[in-house]
């Protein structure tokens, strides 16, 4: 502890169970809508790219209430909040959201998936006919007209899913910007700057998994679909960006009270996390490795190795962000004359060895999806792409 400190504040609540969770729920929403540039405004070079970006929200959206659950006491209390409804209380808000999210994803994929369940319905036998049976709900019937019904329902949902997918995750921004108590989060860009860097990490993972799955299997990849993912995530990222630095100038030009601990937050406790590893280097590194794929045509093994290397960056990046806006407003003393520490356990309930186990379980289920049904075929692989390495 530094400077005057309450008693009540030694103490950091919201630990890195409350980091993981809005990135959880951050890559949830910006999967969803690289899924929704296809299916809805029709943007084909992302085809290939649509199924996987999908059932990977919907992975991500099956863990993104564990991280809290987890931080809870009393986690079977949660569901108190869906039976007893305050309807002026944020979380309450979110668990309806979140319900209604969850739904809209899962009828989603069914009736994209429709075609498939039939054709594994119809090659199966015995007890795996009855199991896709029940999942086609006696629905086991494919023709032209059914396959337009649902490729129309699919837009719809999808259609739907992107407003519902921008609260999900801008809610987390309301929260802790609607909190006025506390100079770091208190600003009405919150909810926006959570929103693009949640974008961002989202195009970042389905970048990072398609070129690591491609590599893994030794298979070609889509160039023109990585290509694609790596101009919107160069524009994302440079509105995130500046979005935050935008929020962070604008208190320091009006040099309101609150700036003279902000300034001491970022350049004390949060200078390697926050100025180093999160502008400095996370930040300017791929915006200038992305600029450079953008605008300069490089060799394509270099190009793609800037592409990864820039994804990984970014997912890091918003990790940061996150840990820097949770962890980072806790450590200002309400008094203002003060900083608490906070470090977290590596076997404690809420350690780093329970966030990482959280957060691998989503990917592991992924695996598991891609055997039964997997996301890239040879054939959409290589579509519309000549120069595919």
């Amino acid at each position: 502890m530094e400077g005057f400190v309450l008693p009540n504040e030694t103490h950091v609540t919201w630990t890195v169970m409350i980091v993981l969770y809005p990135y959880i729920t951050g890559l949830v929403a910006g999967a969803f809508i690289v899924s929704s540039l296809y299916h809805v405004f029709g943007l084909e070079q992302l085809r290939p790219i649509a199924r996987f970006s999908l059932v990977s929200a919907f992975a991500f959206l099956l863990f993104a209430t564990v991280p809290l659950l987890n931080h809870l006491g009393s986690p079977e209390r949660a569901f108190n909040i869906m039976i007893t409804p305050h309807f002026t209380s944020a979380m309450s808000g979110f668990g309806f959201v979140y319900a209604a999210y969850g739904i809209i994803v899962l009828l989603e994929i069914w009736f994209h998936y429709r075609a498939d369940f039939i054709a594994r319905y119809e090659s199966s036998r015995g007890l795996v006919k009855s199991i896709f049976r029940i999942i086609l709900l006696g629905s086991t019937v494919r023709t032209e007209a059914t396959d337009r019904v649902d490729h129309k329902l699919v837009k719809v949902l999808a259609g739907i899913g992107i407003p519902v997918a921008c609260i999900l995750h801008g809610y987390v921004g309301f929260l802790f910007g609607s909190i006025k108590a506390n100079p770091w989060w208190s600003t009405p860009l919150m909810f926006i700057i959570f929103l693009f860097s949640a974008i961002v990490s989202g195009v970042s993972v389905l970048i990072f998994l398609y070129q690591f799955v491609h590599w893994l299997r030794r298979a070609k990849i889509n160039q023109v679909t990585l290509d694609t993912m790596a101009r919107f995530l160069w524009g994302f990222m440079i509105v995130a960006v500046v979005l935050e630095l935008m929020d962070v100038l604008s208190i320091a030009y009006e040099q309101t009270e609150e700036w003279a601990i902000l300034k001491e937050l970022i350049t004390g406790k949060l200078w390697y996390t926050y100025v180093i590893c999160q502008l400095l280097i996370c930040s300017l590194g791929p915006f200038v490795f992305l600029s450079i794929t953008t605008l300069i045509r490089l060799p394509r093994r270099w190009s793609n190795g800037l592409i990864f290397l820039s994804a990984v960056l970014l997912l890091t990046q918003v990790l940061l962000m996150r840990w820097n806006v949770v962890i980072g407003g806790q450590l200002i003393s309400k008094s203002y004359r003060g900083f608490t520490e906070y470090l977290p356990g590596v076997f404690a309930k809420e350690g780093l060895i329970a966030a990482a186990t959280i957060f691998i379980i989503p990917f592991v289920l992924l695996w598991a999806f891609d055997k039964i049904f997997p996301f890239f075929t040879p054939d959409e692989s290589q579509e519309g792409t000549p120069d595919a390495v």
